[in-house]
């Protein structure tokens, strides 16, 4: 670890992943992400091996990537919620196809084109897959921007290992925030496996097999067995790379659930009423998929109540609702269009449940 630097999240995860070994970035302007194709542009030209290009349009950058992937590059893009919609169809071609990548989705406020103030609405399109087909992405939520930098580096990692794509989901906060940020250096694994399949090209004789990037399978029994096949892949995803992080759950008797910059701000909310004397605990989801259900689930054994918090009108609330799997009770507060919640307001819905439990 180096020096600390004051750094913009935006900017702190474009030059993380030029730390691990990004050398293609492709996207189009949209806010509040723009710092991240703005650093990149500087950046990358002066690398060996880097290349930056504005695309014309999302659904260019996304296809963009899917070529580089192919080629067997550290590659990403980047965009805001309604540039990620574009982006759909060409990341359920990369799931298809067996592709690394690293995608960050830096959410601001919907549905259309919204705000450009941050919120959390984007979950549903990011654990449910809002491409077409039977696909998984893994989906990192980092609460910091030390800790975008450090999943960020991570990502590519994981893409490679997985050969599938990452998708970074932070909210407009994260992208904008400056805080001290360490830039780790970056070791690439050593158990990451050869990229063999890449198409970097082919000639009679050079002893190995022709590389085809493909994800049209016409008969239907070779489909459902590549299915069956990534569906293998998303089990070891879910057993090996669920992360999350509890706060005084032991004796909590009530949970709250809450990830991304919403964790920070109900991390304090639990402080202030643990001072009053509330037993009040956290988790918060890294891994918005694979979702931790363990930590709830062990945490339903003994809590009295569950409050979801995001910046949405409740989409995680479903994931949660399912871990607890009706042990106890699960309840909701959030804000959206671009409205943060605030620390006396999830205090005031944490005793309105104490208050109902007495």
């Amino acid at each position: 670890m180096g020096q600390k630097m004051l750094m913009k999240g935006n900017e702190a995860i474009a030059e993380a992943a030029i730390q691990a070994g990004c050398r293609f970035f492709f996207g189009y302007p949209i806010t509040p992400q723009n710092q991240i194709p703005e650093y990149m542009s500087k950046r990358l030209p002066k690398i060996e091996g880097g290349c930056f290009l504005q695309a014309e349009s999302e659904v260019a950058a996304i296809n963009m990537v899917y070529g580089a992937a192919g080629a067997g590059a550290r590659c990403m893009t980047s965009s805001s919620s309604p540039g990620i919609s574009l982006k759909q169809e060409g990341i359920s071609y990369i799931v298809g196809a067996e592709l690394p990548c690293v995608i960050v989705n830096m959410v601001r406020g919907g549905p259309g084109l919204g705000s450009i103030q941050p919120a959390q609405s984007d979950y549903y399109q990011s654990t449910r897959g809002g491409g077409h087909g039977d696909y998984r992405m893994l989906v990192l939520a980092p609460s910091s921007v030390q800790e975008a930098v450090e999943l960020t580096q991570q990502a590519f990692d994981l893409a490679d290992r997985y050969r599938n794509p990452v998708l970074i989901m932070g909210d407009g906060l994260i992208g904008q925030m400056m805080e001290p940020v360490e830039m780790p250096e970056y070791v690439k694994p050593a158990d990451l496996p050869e990229k063999t399949w890449a198409a970097t090209g082919w000639k009679p004789g050079c002893g190995r097999e022709r590389a085809i990037i493909n994800s049209l399978y016409i008969d239907p029994n070779k489909l459902e067995e590549h299915v069956q096949k990534l569906y293998a892949k998303y089990a070891v995803m879910e057993e090996k790379e669920c992360r999350w992080q509890e706060e005084l759950t032991d004796d909590a008797d009530y949970v709250i659930v809450a990830y991304g910059t919403t964790a920070r701000i109900a991390r304090s909310a639990m402080r202030k009423l643990r001072e009053q004397g509330v037993r009040v605990g956290l988790i918060r989801p890294i891994t918005l998929w694979p979702f931790p259900n363990a930590p709830i689930k062990k945490a339903a054994a003994h809590a009295r109540a569950f409050l979801t918090v995001e910046m949405s009108m409740g989409q995680m609330v479903d994931d949660v609702r399912l871990a607890v799997n009706g042990a106890k009770p699960v309840t909701f507060f959030g804000r959206t269009g671009g409205i943060v919640p605030t620390v006396r307001e999830i205090m005031a819905q944490v005793e309105k449940l104490a208050e109902e439990a007495e």
